[in-house]
């Protein structure tokens, strides 16, 4: 099992996240303590497991999700919420890399991930609160003119005119920060409550048929056929198994354990806002183009919930609530006195080009995951291709699974090191305006 697991949380129990704290108080689904078989065992019960769960059941699949703590405990329910558009490159370097029409087959999958999302939480989750809007803010002019011309591209290539370009003047009226010379807003991308969307997604699922256990993490996966997992307590026969543990990849899956990186993101929230249109103009998120990026957006109450500040080993800051107070305070200065009520920490999964891993694993065994920031809108719809792939249809399977992730650099011991050198390189880079 992954030492990110039980690094930093209570067993079984949500993180300290304002996100959890929103919510109803969830009552736990039972543990796996049986002898038991299905069609499908998904490990994981975030936004890929629950999703290709969901669509698994509505096919008449026999499906049982397993997950070590709850549902939308790992990244599907501590994120900052938001559904992009395309991936974390840009679709000229998608283009170079696999060519004009796999670049483009690519570009319109990202599409149906959004569109999919927008139905699945209207259908399933419509208490996630979905609102149009993503904005890119740029810091130096040599950035706006790069994040304009990217969306001039878009549009002549890509048909995509969803995207406006804001220069100084119009960022500021957006976003009421002195840091930024301009950027883009995305009016096709939005955002959302992500555990509100994964418990959505899981009573979606359970009313389809699947059955969900929580606190049951597996600890092995035998090759089949038929697959045989084994949890503490119980086993499972499943003729297929879906591995969808994200930045929890472990020795269940070595392989690709060595494509997928944890990283781990924070955010704070702040208390309530008494005029939040001092701090955003309209209910948009944003995402800085800082390569250790800040993220943030507002709260149905009205709070900031802002995301800044990365790391690379299991064990979360101490003082998280320091590490993000001071880009806040970068950010937005007007906020410097503001009380911060919650401060949390996530892990989420990474690949070297940072494009998302979708592989077979094993006999009769998938994984997706690797999203690399973009997991809002991938994973959910990854959860849909794991799950039409298993019916029988693997067009868009094999397509994702060309998208090139080779192992990170020094094996799972060094990486960590070798990651925390670079990131604090660009860091730097960020600070003196590189």
């Amino acid at each position: 099992m992954s030492d990110f697991l039980y690094a930093n949380d209570q067993s079984g129990s949500y993180p300290a996240s304002w996100y959890a704290h929103s919510i109803p108080e969830q009552p736990a689904r039972p543990a796996l303590n049986d002898v038991i078989s299905c069609d499908v065992c998904v490990i994981g019960a975030g936004f890929t497991g629950l999703s290709s769960a969901l669509h698994l059941a509505q096919k008449g699949y026999r499906v049982i999700v397993l997950d070590a703590h709850r549902v939308g405990f790992g990244a599907s329910g501590r994120n900052g919420g938001q559904v992009g558009s395309g991936y974390n490159q840009s679709q000229q370097t998608l283009e170079k890399m696999l060519g004009h029409d796999a670049a483009h087959q690519l570009w319109d999958m990202t599409q149906a991930a959004k569109s999919f999302t927008r139905d699945l939480v209207a259908h399933h989750a419509p208490e996630a609160g979905y609102q149009s809007g993503v904005a890119e803010a740029d810091f130096s002019v040599k950035d706006r003119a790069s994040s304009h011309a990217k969306a001039d591209y878009l549009a002549q290539n890509y048909g995509y005119e969803d995207i406006a370009c804001l220069n100084k003047t119009d960022i500021a009226d957006l976003i009421k920060s002195p840091r930024y010379a301009g950027g883009v807003v995305d009016w096709g991308a939005g955002h959302l409550h992500p555990l509100r969307y994964a418990l959505g997604l899981a009573n979606a699922a359970e009313a389809a048929g699947a059955r969900i256990f929580e606190n049951s993490a597996a600890v092995s996966v035998q090759d089949g056929p038929p697959n045989l997992v084994r949890t503490a307590q119980g086993q499972l026969r499943a003729d297929y198994v879906i591995h969808a543990t994200n930045g929890y990849h472990s020795s269940l899956n070595p392989s690709q354990a060595a494509k997928v990186m944890p990283i781990n993101n924070f955010l704070v929230a702040t208390a309530p806002l008494e005029r939040p249109q001092e701090v955003l103009g309209k209910p948009i998120a944003v995402a800085d183009n800082r390569f250790v990026l800040n993220y943030y957006r507002l709260s149905h109450d009205n709070r900031l919930i802002f995301g800044g500040g990365e790391s690379y080993g299991a064990r979360f800051p101490k003082d998280i609530f320091a590490k993000v107070r001071k880009p806040l305070r970068e950010i937005f200065p007007q906020l410097a006195e503001v009380p911060l009520t919650h401060a949390w920490g996530g892990t989420l999964g990474i690949t070297t080009r940072r494009l998302p891993l979708f592989a077979r694993v094993g006999p009769q065994q998938l994984t997706a995951s690797g999203y690399s920031g973009h997991g809002v809108a991938l994973a959910g719809f990854a959860g849909q291709v794991l799950a039409e792939t298993i019916a029988g249809d693997a067009e868009r399977f094999d397509l994702l699974s060309q998208l090139p992730t080779p192992s990170f650099p020094g094996g799972q011991s060094l990486r960590s090191p070798i990651m925390t050198l670079a990131m604090t390189w660009f860091a730097l880079r960020d600070r003196l305006g590189l």
